[in-house]
């Protein structure tokens, strides 16, 4: 039954992965034949009368061997998005309301790349940094970054971080549900932890607004309202930030609705002192768990950005994916270049991280087909490190770059440290960053 030209008549067809697609009784598919690599299975959709492929996957219409094809068939693909196609005759209407499109925001508090970090001056350099291969670099660069990695964790790093057990009491009940499986007990004890945290530090008080950054789907966010509820605080908030628009989200369980307030803007374009929501507190608390990479940097430059109008009390990041970092938004940047590393070694540096949780790098299908066969795990030939050593390097270089950012914190009037919030057998992005305004804690004691 294959149409669509035969899938594109070979050429781009390449880029697709047929497989097997549900039928019914008359033979004809009933969901789209596109493989989507991110989730490893088809596309859902329905697929158009005739053809394999739904309206978004539709192959583009191939413009060689001579095939002839109704004006009104012809498809391409977006040019905001090449990885959904459109009719040719639709192109100028599709590209007002494609969802790739970039919207201008009319939001005071939406300013476009407000927190992104000045640009780079030789951007075409930067960018060729990034197609940097490690097994490719020659040893005198590839041991040199290592050297210069080692030294300054020795230096800064080593032995500093304590760890904290910390849980908290309105997490105790869904702890003890056995009904939980591994993965969902594993991000409650995380969640428990951190507001563990908060409680010890004395940061669950009145008018306060406790601002989630990155928040995803809000367990977080749902579990400290609940927090707060039950603490019965008067003038207390959540605000949820996050660029996407997320189904099931954790925060609408929430049974008192005015405690919880979700804002969709991209970290990048948020101007805090603009919110009206934080216009209602005295206080503010930023926290975050598992903000990848560059989000974490974003989140500190917006919490920075406005010290003088709009003050952050406390900070609680969980530290993951510095593999995402980027010397654009990098907050840590004039530490680095103090402590000699550059650019370049930046980009090195963040490659190397992956080295810390990738175990033995190999997929977990692969793994798990190896299990199947009762293959053992081989290292492999073509390091020149071995696999306890790499994850050694890979966890020394998350820790330089988390140093980077106390320094910036420490530099803006800041006491900031890092702390190992669970064990490693939980998750082995255990590190959480935690940053007081220094004339707050001085407050504080006085309060006591």
């Amino acid at each position: 039954m294959f149409t669509d030209a035969d899938v594109m008549a070979g050429g781009a067809a390449k880029k697709l992965k047929m497989t097997v697609t549900t039928t019914e009784d008359n033979g004809e598919a009933t969901t789209c034949a596109y493989w989507v690599p991110r989730k490893k299975r088809n596309c859902k959709m329905t697929p158009n009368k005739g053809s394999l492929f739904c309206g978004a996957h539709a192959p583009a219409t191939p413009s060689e061997n001579n095939v002839e094809i109704a004006e009104e068939q012809i498809r391409v693909a977006c040019p905001l998005d090449p990885k959904h196609t459109v009719f040719k005759w639709k192109l100028t209407k599709h590209l007002k309301i494609c969802n790739a499109r970039e919207e201008i925001s009319t939001l005071p508090y939406i300013v476009k790349n407000f927190n992104a970090g000045d640009a780079l001056d030789n951007s075409e350099e930067h960018d060729s940094y990034s197609k940097l291969k490690l097994h490719e670099l020659e040893d005198a660069e590839f041991y040199g970054v290592i050297k210069k990695v080692k030294h300054l964790y020795d230096q800064h790093v080593a032995n500093t971080i304590e760890q904290l057990q910390f849980q908290h009491p309105s997490l105790e009940e869904p702890l003890n549900n056995e009904e939980y499986g591994q993965e969902s007990r594993k991000h409650l004890v995380q969640t428990s932890a951190l507001l563990g945290i908060l409680e010890h530090d004395q940061q669950l008080r009145e008018d306060t607004s406790f601002i989630e950054f990155g928040a995803g789907k809000g367990q977080l966010a749902c579990y400290l309202a609940t927090a707060l509820e039950a603490q019965s605080l008067s003038n207390a908030q959540v605000v949820l930030i996050d660029r996407l628009s997320l189904r099931h989200k954790k925060d609408n369980k929430v049974a008192n609705k005015e405690l919880v307030q979700r804002i969709r803007a991209d970290i990048a374009d948020l101007k805090m002192s603009q919110l009206p929501e934080l216009k209602q507190t005295k206080r503010n608390v930023a926290l975050s768990k598992h903000l990848c990479g560059a989000a974490t940097d974003l989140t500190l430059r917006c919490v920075l950005a406005e010290n003088e109008t709009t003050t952050t009390d406390y900070i609680l990041i969980a530290l993951c994916c510095h593999h995402r970092c980027s010397w654009r938004s990098y907050v840590g940047k004039t530490w680095l270049e103090q402590a000699g590393i550059s650019p370049r070694e930046f980009v090195i540096i963040s490659k190397m991280v992956g080295w810390a949780v990738c175990g033995t790098g190999m997929s977990r299908e692969r793994r798990k087909a190896m299990a199947e066969n009762q293959e053992e795990l081989a290292e492999s030939t073509n390091q020149r490190l071995s696999r306890e050593e790499r994850e050694e390097i890979g966890y020394q270089c998350k820790r330089i770059l988390d140093y980077g950012r106390l320094e910036h914190l420490r530099s803006n009037g800041y006491e900031a440290s890092l702390k190992f919030y669970v064990p490693s057998d939980i998750t082995l992005e255990n590190v959480v960053l935690l940053a007081q305004r220094i004339d707050t804690k001085c407050n504080n004691k006085n309060n006591v």
